[in-house]
């Protein structure tokens, strides 16, 4: 059935590759390692083809030389060959399938290696602005994608171009009128099924479009039903949900309506073409001209042989620039620009004290369009600074840069003397500790996510760290303690007790410089008092920054400063700036009067 599944293995989104020769080229490089396994599958499928080929053409012969002449013996000796032959191909059909697969999963393994270790070789600008289900994309469609075209569809084309080649020298051999009479149909198959598939390609693009569409929908309804319960809006998801799926019911019905057409075509053209070679072949025979019924009955089996390698090839070749495609999206994260290297003088900190330096720091994520402009701060050791101001102010751009996240356009950024773009990043980021707004915890035991912050602690220092966050009691009442299993990022949890792991993880990780979002807002005043605790607990002897929401938790900061449009406006500790009267002063009554009214509300 000529291209009958085209949709099936049609790359994702009708995405193509856009150089399929450099891609095919660079594919090929990792292929090279396995030349020797290659080339025996490629002697492999020699074989089998022309086994197959030949044991079709050695039925002929029986048909002719024995059973027509009723010579048992000479018959019973075909039938012992074509048993040896059909052996031998089908014990090489496994080794040459067995050969591809070790070197398709080798390869597969080799390219998924490669982009993870480039994935923690990237800048966080790439994460920023790349999506998360771009890239969950590549490291497993794309790559599955070019899994499948080598374990698959390699040796189906290989197996089906030598098909093809062998087969139609046979029948040239054997019979050229019967050969036009087998081929005269492919054309027409081939003009039927390209107006057929030409229709079908844009219903079946909209059919996956729908289908997305109705799939995003669900995830969205699944994610979001507590607020759909809030809401009442369970009939009404009910009724968007039967559109859609209507939707998607009425346009599948097309597509594959359109799909149906085409087998019954392929069938009544291969019987046309069945009986023309038989019709061809008995005015032959009739006419007293070379041609026998051996001959036309293996004409009626290489006319199958000879339509399906082409069935096979048109599919496979879908299949093929699915994988080309994958693999060009795969290398592109291949080749996207890595963190820039250490200086070859680069130091290692040792022994910090905690003293940071802003210097005159201008910053842009894109060029034209300032985020921090003429910053200038200085924390001594020991020394809490807060950071505050509206949303956007550039207060999270001034950890990135100190984290070197991103590398500034202008000015220094020192620790302990030391421009921090002459210390070597991992020696930098190993004397940081940072607690996150947004907690990410991984899907492992409680235990082993503390253990994150330095992996060759102990379990007594786990549960002394879990103690300072005030953690452990929680963790205790938990019917596995410290080995209870934290679902997808920590949502068996509270929001407040997956904070106090994070604090027992930096705790534990024991930072000489912390930086601090505060994350105090959306949890319960108790709550709110054991992770200020814990906070409290993790900040002696540190130089800390505090990216401030809730004013009322940086009053007791030594300095706080406060950045409006990238820029430092006002600093002082808090009773100064409100004696001042300025923007602080108008922020923190604002939040004070709102968080009175809620208190008086409740």
């Amino acid at each position: 059935m000529l291209m009958a599944n085209e949709h099936t293995n049609a790359p994702l989104g009708g995405k193509k590759p856009k150089n399929t020769t450099k891609t095919l080229k660079r594919l090929l490089q990792y292929l090279n390692k396995y030349w020797l396994y290659l080339a025996m599958s490629m002697l492999c499928i020699l074989f089998v083809t022309l086994g197959t080929v030949f044991a079709i053409r050695l039925m002929g012969t029986a048909i002719d030389a024995h059973i027509a002449a009723f010579d048992f013996a000479g018959l019973l000796k075909v039938c012992s060959m074509l048993m040896v032959i059909y052996l031998a191909t089908s014990l090489c059909m496994w080794l040459q399938g067995y050969l591809l697969l070790v070197v398709g999963q080798n390869v597969v393994a080799t390219i998924r290696k490669e982009l993870f270790d480039k994935l923690q070789k990237l800048p966080l600008k790439y994460f920023d602005t790349t999506t998360h289900g771009e890239l969950m994309s590549r490291v497993t469609n794309d790559v599955e994608n070019i899994s499948m075209a080598l374990n698959n569809s390699l040796s189906q084309v290989l197996q089906s171009g030598l098909t093809l080649v062998c087969t139609f020298a046979m029948m040239v051999y054997l019979s050229i009128p019967l050969t036009i009479a087998s081929v005269v149909t492919i054309p027409v198959m081939l003009l039927a099924t390209k107006a057929i598939t030409t229709r079908s390609k844009k219903i079946y693009k909209e059919k996956q479009e729908r289908l997305g569409n109705l799939n995003g929908y669900i995830e969205e309804i699944i994610s979001g039903q507590k607020v759909v319960k809030v809401y009442c809006q369970e009939e009404e998801t009910q009724n968007s949900f039967f559109q859609k799926n209507n939707a998607l019911l009425n346009v599948g019905i097309r597509a594959e309506i359109f799909s149906g057409v085409i087998a019954p075509i392929m069938m009544a053209l291969n019987n046309i073409s069945y009986a023309l070679i038989v019709a061809v072949g008995g005015m032959m025979i009739v006419a007293g001209l070379p041609m026998t019924l051996g001959t036309i009955s293996n004409f009626i089996i290489y006319s199958k042989q000879f339509t399906r390698p082409l069935n096979e090839l048109a599919n496979q070749i879908n299949a093929m620039m699915a994988a080309f495609a994958g693999a060009e999206r795969v290398f592109e994260v291949l080749d996207e620009p890595e963190e820039a290297l250490d200086e070859p003088e680069a130091i290692s900190l040792n022994n910090v004290q905690g003293k940071v330096v802003f210097s005159d720091v201008d910053f842009a994520y894109e060029q034209g369009h300032p985020i921090l402009k003429d910053v200038n701060l200085y924390a001594k050791p020991g020394q809490t600074i807060a950071l505050v101001g509206p949303t956007g102010a550039g207060k999270t751009t001034i950890i990135n840069l100190l984290t070197r996240f991103y590398d500034i356009n202008r000015g220094t950024i020192t620790i302990d003397g030391h421009n921090i773009m002459e210390i070597q990043r991992k020696s930098l980021r190993g004397s940081l500790g940072i607690v996150l707004q947004d907690t990410y915890l991984f899907t492992d035991t409680i235990r082993e996510n503390i253990r994150y912050g330095r992996l060759n602690a102990t379990d007594d220092e786990i549960i002394e760290a879990a103690a300072l966050a005030n953690a452990h009691e929680f963790i205790r009442r938990l019917p596995d303690g410290y080995d209870t299993v934290l679902s997808d990022g920590g949502g068996n949890l509270s929001q407040g007790q997956r904070q106090m792991l994070a604090i027992a993880r930096a705790i534990l990780a024991n930072p000489s410089i912390l930086i601090l979002d505060e994350a105090t807002s959306s949890v319960d005043t108790r709550t709110e008092l054991k992770i200020q605790e814990a906070m409290q607990n993790l900040m002696k002897g540190r130089t800390n920054f505090v990216i401030a929401h809730r004013l009322s938790t940086i009053r007791d900061a030594d300095l706080i400063a406060v950045i409006n449009h990238g820029e430092i406006i006002e600093r002082g500790d808090h009773t100064e700036l409100m004696h001042q009267k300025g923007f602080y002063y108008n922020l923190y009554s604002n939040q004070f009067e709102t968080e009175q009214r809620l208190e008086e509300a409740l």
